[in-house]
């Protein structure tokens, strides 16, 4: 079905060229001025690359700590027990626990938007509730299965984001909110950016970043040219 777009949306985007490719700076700009709903829009990164998301050999994951955060509160649960449990808390995990978790998970709680769990606990957690969190699973590859689950809840909860690759080739994550500075948005696309060429497969060939489209919640798309990219280079 066609997307409807309101008087609102319309201005915004006969507002400036939408084909033309612009530097970070001047998208960043773009995209701040164009986010005039009446709360805090979060400011999205929609990165298209040059590989095929069916060939395992080019899948693309990974997390990266945005500098200056990404705006949210983050609500982590930890599956952990003992030391392990404590340090989770001490750490700001805002619930922590084994079976009796475990158990709330599988009851239908989902008021969350991450979950860590240190190894010993990950046979018990993927076999109960593998189908239940299926994305949120804790991962060792996104850095929340780890032995050290007070540093892992420390980056999620300082802005540490995961990115992966979608079946049609496109990673979408969060790069800030739209109340931050200019400078600190730049700083966190750039790191994204890195982040991403850095996790670039060997199997993949031709041009790597294919497109990049920064955009808040409300507003229209601004493309970066890759071109101009310091990550691109």
């Amino acid at each position: 079905m066609p997307q409807h777009h309101g008087k609102r949306f319309k201005a915004l985007t006969a507002s400036y060229d939408r084909r033309r490719l612009f530097s970070t700076p001047e998208a960043v700009a773009l995209v701040k001025k164009n986010a005039n709903a009446k709360f805090n829009e979060t400011v999205e990164a929609h990165v298209r690359l040059g590989v095929d998301p069916k060939k395992s050999d080019q899948s693309v994951r990974g997390t990266v700590l945005l500098p200056h955060g990404t705006g949210r509160t983050v609500r982590v649960i930890a599956f952990a027990k003992g030391d392990n449990a404590k340090a989770a808390q001490e750490e700001g995990a805002d619930i922590v626990g084994d079976q009796d978790l475990i158990d709330r998970v599988k009851g239908g709680f989902t008021e969350f938007d991450v979950a860590v769990a240190t190894p010993d606990m990950m046979a018990q957690v993927g076999k109960e509730l593998g189908r239940i969190l299926a994305q949120k699973m804790p991962n060792p590859k996104a850095g929340t299965v780890t032995p050290n689950i007070a540093g892992a809840i420390r980056d999620i909860k300082a802005g540490k984001v995961e990115f992966r690759l979608d079946k049609t080739g496109i990673i979408h994550t969060i790069v800030g909110k739209a109340n931050f500075e200019e400078n600190h948005l730049i700083e966190n696309v750039t790191t994204l950016l890195d982040a991403i060429v850095r996790a670039k497969p060997s199997a993949s060939k031709g041009t790597y970043l294919r497109s990049v489209t920064l955009a808040s919640t409300m507003g229209p798309g601004v493309k970066v040219d890759p071109n101009r990219l310091k990550a691109a280079t």
